[in-house]
């Protein structure tokens, strides 16, 4: 397919493309640099529509999070509490429990589960959390934990890396979020959570979980104080990860939204930048076999819009999203399935129900 290019730049990049040859760091330092959108978006499309034709995927999904009481308390976090703060909760077994078996009409196939580092809980808690979701939702995938819980459930257990990950297996664990990451960068680190495990431990955890069969989503959290090199540094490391592993599933570009935290000074990203993630990911990750648009991070609209620009999954339902909404997102927390598709369907793509592992997931119709 012949592309005409503003940024004559990007011609190399897409004669590298049409090649399937790995792009370089140099590569994904013009990409961000850019100001030919509509060029870039056409070569990130290229592949995504190799990879997945017009399909575009999504999920029934719920999301639970279980405490936002935190002992880290990041810069960039509106979610985090501390104990005795107006809003913390910590919500009990019978509490979950009431609240999936309120939504027990909803037919989801995931879970989706993540919470503070609450020091008040036992390592207990976590695995009857999943063995209480287990028997009420028996045929769900669970996917729960980012590699920062991981860490501190090991510490808190008092186990290796290894026997926390089979124990929450045994518990039911299925797959795990990508969130934790960040940005993989000792610099962003130290400014932003400096108590949060750094690049080297959430490579080394993420690398032991797949190792133990378990999946897991990716992601970087842009639009604060990273630089472009230090985004696409943070691509190449998963990219290597990944060339190792092959345990990533997905790729999520989470927009930053600052208000209620501590850089509330910083603007919203735009969407000229939200665009340029996803299409940056498209073409830097170029063993990762999914991108994800989240709409809960960008908004309904420009995720559709993303769907052109590398992106073939808008994430799931959801039912009721807190983090981000705490920070300011002006999206929906939930979606309906019928919702998700009319937006995929809007955009101009087949929408695909799939599970947590990409199988399309046919449901008799009403």
């Amino acid at each position: 397919m012949h592309i005409s290019f503003m940024d004559e730049r990007l011609e190399a990049i897409y004669s590298k493309v049409l090649k399937n040859s790995r792009l370089s760091k140099e590569d994904g330092i013009i990409i961000y640099e850019t100001h030919d959108l509509i060029g870039l978006g056409r070569m990130a499309n290229h592949i995504r529509r190799s990879l997945h034709g017009n399909m575009a995927f999504y999920i029934y999904n719920e999301h639970l999070n279980y405490t936002n009481i935190c002992k880290n308390r990041c810069r960039f976090c509106a979610y985090a509490k501390d104990k005795a703060e107006d809003g913390a909760y910590v919500l009990s077994l019978d509490d979950i429990e009431k609240r999936l078996r309120a939504h027990l009409s909803e037919p989801i196939t995931e879970m989706h589960i993540v919470g503070g580092l609450n020091e008040a809980l036992g390592f207990d808690y976590y695995i009857d959390l999943l063995k209480t979701i287990r028997k009420i939702r028996p045929r769900v995938t669970i996917k729960a934990f980012t590699c920062v819980e991981i860490d501190y459930l090991s510490h808190l257990a008092g186990l290796s890396l290894e026997e926390t990950i089979a124990r929450l297996k045994d518990a039911g664990l299925d797959m795990m979020p990508g969130g934790g990451a960040e940005v993989l960068n000792s610099r962003i680190q130290e400014a932003l959570f400096p108590r949060k495990i750094g690049h080297g431990r959430w490579i080394e955890i993420v690398k032991a979980v797949h190792k133990a069969g378990i999946k897991t989503n990716a992601t970087m959290l842009y639009g604060h104080i990273e630089t472009i090199e230090e985004r696409v540094d943070h691509l190449i490391s998963l990219r290597e990860v990944q060339d190792e592993t092959h345990g990533f599933s997905a790729f999520i570009p989470l927009a930053f939204h600052s208000k209620n935290t501590e850089l509330s000074h910083l603007p919203p990203t735009t969407a000229v930048d939200d665009l340029k993630n996803v299409a940056a990911a498209r073409l830097m990750l170029d063993n990762f076999e999914h991108i994800k648009a989240y709409w809960v991070m960008i908004g309904e609209s420009l995720a559709q819009v993303a769907l052109n620009f590398g992106a073939d999954d808008l994430d799931g339902t959801i039912i009721e999203e807190r983090i981000t909404h705490t920070a300011g997102a002006k999206s929906a927390k939930g979606l309906t399935r019928t919702q998700m598709k009319d937006l995929i369907l809007a955009a101009g793509f087949q929408p695909v129900e799939r599970d947590s592992f990409y199988h399309p997931v046919n449901r008799m119709e009403s």
